[in-house]
């Protein structure tokens, strides 16, 4: 499988406020008719505001997804015949076979069915297995 890697929108909008930010510093136009020094000192608060506000994303929003993404990642590659799992549509089942890209889940009528191996979202703990 290919890894595509996507930036998260947040994540260029803020690249791009910061470099509108530093490119209008470098204007030589000043403010209230200033000195060039002061409209510069004068941005730096902002830039690391800027900043600190993005790595509190970082770490709030981008960091947690991307540990759950990694997690559903590894729980898909450990997959084994004889598991007992949940699909996305609700679908409680156990593998009968697996391959690269779907599974055979058998569920309880007996019946087994043929689902993309990305849609399972779980294996079924102990506590939820039915009978």
């Amino acid at each position: 499988m290919k890894r595509i890697k996507k930036y998260s929108p947040v994540l260029l909008l803020g690249l791009l406020i910061t470099s509108l930010l530093s490119v209008s510093g470098c204007l030589t136009t000043t403010p209230e008719g200033g000195t060039e020094g002061d409209f510069l000192t004068s941005i730096w608060p902002m830039l690391i505001f800027l900043v600190v506000i993005f790595g509190l994303m970082y770490f709030v929003m981008i960091r947690p997804q991307r540990k759950r993404q990694q997690e559903q990642q590894n729980m898909l590659q450990e997959l084994q015949k004889g598991d007992r799992v949940i699909t996305a549509g609700g679908i409680y089942g156990q593998i009968d076979s697996i391959s690269e890209e779907n599974a055979v889940l058998k569920i309880e009528s007996g019946a087994t069915i043929r689902i993309a191996r990305s849609s399972i979202i779980g294996k079924q703990s102990e506590e939820t297995k039915i009978g």
